[in-house]
């Protein structure tokens, strides 16, 4: 009989640390790039409109409606700016996280547009009035009959979604496809 202690472990494949610095790099990326278009529309929207103002962009399905939100989506919450400060740092930093364990582009973008909201809001909530940590985020896009938002809500609407395919299709953060009972029992 021989020791198992002397038989050579199995090795799982492991991937070159370099595609772990591209996928991190990906979101980064987006992340960056959307932040900073989130933030330039802001700072356009504070400098050259007033509080309430109304502008027609393409009458009657588009115009830009400038308003201060203190709370989430549909202004819920408003009472409770504070705990949204906390969560939008919160999943930040879990975004950050598994920023570096992705091994997929698709999530690598999905997550990317995430954290651009994410930090998007994040930033007016610590830097906007009225205070620290509660400020009102700025939104202007107003589409008829629906809420007044930003290109951070955007972003993390189009980053859930691209999560939500991303799973349906069975791609794994870590590139890899789950395949379903289903086709486990065709092959």
């Amino acid at each position: 009989m021989t020791d198992s202690s002397d038989a050579p472990q199995p090795v799982p494949p492991s991937r070159p640390k370099a595609a772990l610095t591209r996928y991190a790099l990906i979101m980064a990326c987006i992340a960056l790039a959307a932040w900073i278009l989130d933030q330039l529309t802001k700072i356009w929207v504070v400098s050259t409109m007033t509080e309430g103002q109304v502008t027609d962009v393409l009458p009657p399905l588009l115009r830009w409606h400038f308003i201060r939100n203190p709370g989430a989506a549909f202004s819920i919450g408003t009472d409770y700016t504070w705990i949204f400060t906390i969560i939008m740092v919160l999943v930040s930093g879990f975004l950050v996280y598994l920023m570096f364990r992705l091994r997929s582009v698709g999530w690598s973008i999905a997550l990317g547009l995430v954290l651009a909201g994410a930090t998007g809001n994040l930033t007016d909530r610590l830097f906007r009035e009225p205070s620290f940590g509660q400020g009102h985020v700025v939104d202007f896009i107003a589409f008829p009959n629906f809420a007044i938002f930003n290109i951070a809500d955007m972003c993390v609407v189009s980053g859930v979604i691209l999560v939500c395919l991303l799973t349906l299709r069975g791609i794994n953060m870590d590139g890899t496809r789950t395949v379903s009972g289903k086709d486990n029992a065709d092959a």
